[in-house]
């Protein structure tokens, strides 16, 4: 199958999972085998982050009016990187870093942040023939999409995959310092009251723990293609 689709037919997946759990990775590279979009909206939630720091408002001055003229551009190269704007300044390497890490969790909770992006992602996945990774995808941004699934890993391989990421991008760390804020950040987003993140029973479970991307990303594009080909055959 080429280009994702049968008869026409594109789908949308929705990818959620833990920090570190290779989402974005993942996603954006179904999409190119399938010829989708790629949203990765994470990145989004730590654009917003950075806008709190770079701004002295902090989390707790992202209200609606305060973010009403926030303008936040997530651009695609042909190779597939991508970059990230905050109001037409490029903050692609600043919203990695531990500064932001430390609040995105808390910016994701607060109501007039998650209105604001909510609404963004719903229309960037009108249509289908997207793919779209987070922590709510599948349970509150895109409840009916045809493909769920939940990816994960243990914590010390998400800790060291992101010490991975850091080193290419040429910044420090160490994995006592990441599997401390991996784990901090999973009890964070698992227990807020707010859209927390779950493993929903109709998501299909996949756990990479020691799986290379290649694989996953081959079984991820099989199972989206078996759902457009169930998807077409039910029309």
């Amino acid at each position: 199958m080429t280009g994702g689709s049968c008869c026409g037919r594109r789908i949308t997946i929705a990818i959620d999972g833990p920090a570190g759990a290779g989402k974005s990775t993942v996603a954006r590279l179904v999409a190119r085998r399938l010829g989708y979009r790629y949203l990765d909206t994470g990145a989004m939630f730590r654009a917003v982050a950075w806008y709190a720091i770079a701004t002295g408002c902090g989390v707790a001055g992202l209200t609606d009016r305060q973010l009403e003229n926030l303008e936040i551009g997530l651009d695609y190269a042909a190779d597939g990187t991508m970059s990230v704007t905050v109001d037409g300044r490029d903050v692609t390497g600043e919203i990695r870093s531990s500064q932001v890490t430390a609040i995105v969790s808390e910016v994701a909770r607060q109501p007039a942040v998650r209105r604001y992006l909510l609404e963004r992602q719903r229309i960037m996945a009108a249509g289908g023939g997207i793919v779209m990774d987070g922590r709510d995808i599948g349970s509150v941004v895109l409840p009916a999409a045809e493909l769920k699934i939940f990816l994960t890993a243990s914590v010390t391989e998400r800790a060291a995959r992101r010490a991975r990421e850091m080193a290419v991008a040429g910044r420090a760390t160490d994995m006592e310092t990441l599997l401390a804020e991996i784990t901090k950040r999973d009890s964070e987003d698992m227990s807020r009251a707010q859209a927390p993140l779950v493993a929903l029973p109709t998501a299909w479970y996949l756990d990479t723990t020691g799986c290379p991307l290649e694989q996953v990303v081959d079984m991820v594009v099989a199972r989206a293609e078996e759902v457009i080909r169930s998807v077409v055959q039910a029309v």
